[in-house]
């Protein structure tokens, strides 16, 4: 089954927020934000704004009936900033007038007076200073203290990852409706309409059930739509609240790239230990988040780094520590891996270290230290159905691995101007919200007495083609054909108290509980027809009600028809809980994920060593899918997650300078992967595996898991370097721009 957006998508039929029909008499916001990074507000005046041509309002904190408070883990952070800024892009008040036009116009006559204080972009010098947003935390195992007599050779290095623009194509946005009794329907690009209603009416100081959040799907989100879809969702619903009158807001891109925060940037200290034979005995490693001005989500992105901090290695004497600092940046947020691809660059660039250090491939240390059946990771939990090995030996041999690399030295020993590098990279990565309590969902069924089908989960469609493994259940589970079932927009009022769409686990969990309301519906109407074929095994498939294997006359439209006139309830509302799972944090250990998904990865690459530019000439790919239930869609996030991932590790360079301000502020100053800048073939083999019971249909999830192939594009560079600079000392720093690997090729030793 081809993804049912598909064909609207390329028609542009799909419906996204900017493409809902507006109600006559709808008013237009624009957030009026901050124009430095950490002051106190002496005073300000709008008295000019509200007067310009078409503005209705300009609110601020003193209009907020509630708390001015978005806060979702830590309440650090107002909606609107009332005595004091900490981030450029903070949002102080919102227009609101007859015009996007009218109220951009109106912005440019307000007028603040700042006293600036410090800026601190550098996560380092705010740890330092224990501007923390929270405690540090470590995972232990083992103890990395007496370790270090056991080793051969110890190093020790720094690595340095910058953050990433989430760069969904539909920016964030919002449109808000009063309804009667005091209650809103608010529709909202976001991956968390709970999250959006629950804050709305803190805000507005409403109840949840007069707060409706409708999302049909987003145009993209990442991660950044997790959390900060919230504010602007909040910000036109109080305009609506109290202005009685429809709001819509839709950023502008910079905008959006402005006051929105990215993938965390992280620095990091690390120290490991090997044996002769190249067995890891002890790794420690000191992370450095870079917050932003607020929690958002850190505390769980910094969570996740620690939970990934050994990736695909079993070592026996482990010490991780991270500290989330709080910078004067525009909060930073959920992007795609969540922390776990901070936290694996920090031990590949260790073991990449400690090879460059012995004279070793990188590849003889991951391969001698890939995680086994039965190891326990830094976190307590003991691995089960291990497909490591499986999938490094499978790449290994597949793509001939041996024999690329004889091509590779060839190439290089035969080239001056041009180098080819070779990198390996395998991935281990849990799948479940690590917070325990997340991972739940419900579904809700109905058949109609025709026979028509609708479905509502708590699962947000964002072109990762959730909706249409929920209608493959749906199909596969009645036995009828696509055509008679609709899969509704995600709505907070049919289904209710629902996780955000993110940590991989959309499918699993929504498509869980929706099996198992099928299934509960599916049991109702085999009784039914067991009525008419006494003491015979029921099936519907194909529309038709099979007893004992053979087609009999009912139709599934005659068999509904039938349990509607005998009153059997044709509607079910499931829900699912993923079992097994645990974390205490107060001994930081647990069992905390459903399961792993394993992967490997071969990447090669040629740097023009006269301009520092490079191709990406082949990622060749051995993925864990488990059963895939839409290898067409499962290999599309596959494809996607890996250039995603290849973009943070090369080209997407996110700057602020001291003041905080962002320079790469536009598309001219932000490189994302362009169709020449991708790698020119990509192959993917699907592991052979059983997969897993927690996954849905044992089809593993696939939406995280392959971003983290593209650290080995970075690494694969940094081979072709080092093949044309051998003395070179280089620093680990991605992304590895044209620009830093110009400067690393004519490095002086």
């Amino acid at each position: 089954m081809i993804n049912i957006d598909a064909h609207n998508h390329v028609k542009g039929k799909s419906i996204y927020l900017d493409d809902i029909r507006e109600i006559q008499g709808t008013l237009y916001a624009v957030p009026f934000d901050a124009t430095v990074a950490h002051a106190k507000i002496k005073k300000w005046d709008v008295e000019k704004a509200l007067h310009h041509k078409g503005i209705v309002a300009i609110l601020t904190a003193k209009d907020v009936p509630g708390l001015n408070q978005i806060g979702g883990i830590i309440p650090d952070e107002p909606l609107f900033a009332e005595d004091e800024v900490h981030f450029r892009g903070q949002v102080i008040a919102l227009i609101v007038g007859k015009s996007e036009h009218d109220c951009r116009m109106a912005a440019k006559l307000i007028q603040v007076d700042y006293e600036e204080l410090p800026v601190i972009v550098d996560p380092r010098e705010v740890q330092a200073l224990g501007k923390l947003i929270i405690p540090p935390r470590s995972f232990k195992l083992g103890n990395t203290a007496e370790a270090w007599a056991q080793c051969d050779h110890i190093i020790e290095g720094r690595s340095d990852v910058n953050g990433q623009e989430h760069l969904y194509i539909e920016t964030q946005g919002a449109y808000a409706r009063p309804k009667e009794d005091g209650s809103l329907i608010i529709s909202s690009s976001t991956q968390g309409p709970t999250a959006v209603q629950r804050m709305v009416a803190q805000v507005l100081n409403i109840p949840m059930h007069k707060v409706e959040i409708d999302t049909v799907r987003l145009g993209g989100g990442f991660g950044g739509k997790e959390d900060q879809a919230t504010p602007w969702a909040v910000m036109v619903a109080l305009a609506a609240q109290q202005l009685q009158k429809p709001v819509k807001m839709a950023m502008h891109r910079m905008d959006d790239m402005r006051m929105t925060g990215k993938r965390h940037p992280y620095s990091a200290d690390f120290k490991i230990g090997l044996t002769k034979d190249l067995k890891i005995v002890a790794y420690e490693v000191t992370h450095y988040q870079n917050a932003g001005a607020a929690a958002d989500l850190s505390p769980a992105v910094m969570e996740r780094t620690l939970f990934h901090s050994t990736n695909s290695y079993f070592i026996p004497n482990v010490m991780a520590t991270a500290y989330s600092c709080k910078t004067n940046l525009p909060p930073n947020t959920a992007f795609r891996g969540f922390g776990g691809p901070q936290g694996k660059f920090a031990i590949e660039a260790a073991i990449v270290k400690a090879a460059e250090t012995l004279g070793v491939s990188p590849a003889e240390i991951q391969k001698a230290n890939l995680v086994k059946e039965g190891d326990e990771l830094s976190y307590g939990q003991i691995l089960t159905l291990v497909e490591a090995t499986n999938a490094w030996e499978t790449c290994m041999t597949k793509y001939d691995y041996a024999g690329q690399k004889k091509r590779v030295e060839t190439f290089n020993m035969k080239n001056t101007r041009f180098k080819k590098g070779l990198a390996i990279q395998p991935i281990c990565f849990g799948i479940s919200f690590t917070n325990t309590m997340m991972n739940h969902a419900r579904a809700l069924v109905h058949i109609y007495h025709d026979g028509s089908v609708v479905v509502s989960t708590g699962a947000v469609e964002m072109g990762q083609g959730v909706n249409t493994k929920m209608l493959q259940i749906v199909v596969e589970t009645f036995g009828i054909k696509a055509d008679k079932v609709r899969i509704e927009s995600t709505n907070t009022l049919r289904v209710a108290n629902t996780s955000p769409t993110a940590a991989s686990a959309g499918a699993d969990l929504n498509g869980k509980a929706l099996q198992m309301a099928c299934h509960a519906l599916l049991e109702r109407l085999k009784a039914v027809a067991q009525k008419e074929y006494t003491d015979q095994i029921i099936e519907l498939k194909e529309e038709w009600v099979y007893a004992n294997e053979i087609k009999t006359e009912m139709t599934w439209k005659d068999l509904i028809l039938r349990a509607f006139t005998q009153r059997v309830a044709l509607s079910e509302n499931a829900h699912y809980a993923t079992p097994t799972i645990h974390y205490d944090k107060t001994k930081e250990k647990g069992h905390p994920f459903a399961y792993h998904v394993y992967g490997t990865s071969i990447h090669e690459v040629t740097v023009d060593c006269l301009k520092g530019t490079y191709e990406v000439d082949s990622v060749n790919i051995v993925h864990d899918f488990g059963k895939s239930m839409n290898p067409t869609i499962d290999n599309g996030q596959i494809e996607g997650g890996l250039v995603q991932g290849i973009g943070w590790m090369t080209l997407e360079e996110i700057i602020y300078n001291e003041q905080g301000r962002l320079v790469s502020n536009a598309l001219s100053t932000y490189k994302v992967p362009d169709i020449y800048s991708v790698p020119k073939v990509i192959n993917i083999k699907h592991l052979e595996t059983e997969g897993h019971e927690l996954a849905i249909k044992k089809s593993k999830a696939v939406g995280e898991p392959p971003l983290m192939y593209g650290i080995g594009t970075y690494f694969a560079i940094r081979d072709a370097v080092k093949a044309f600079n051998p003395k070179a000392n280089l620093a680990v720093n991605a992304p590895y721009t044209p620009e830093k690997v110009l400067m690393d090729l004519y490095q002086k030793s």
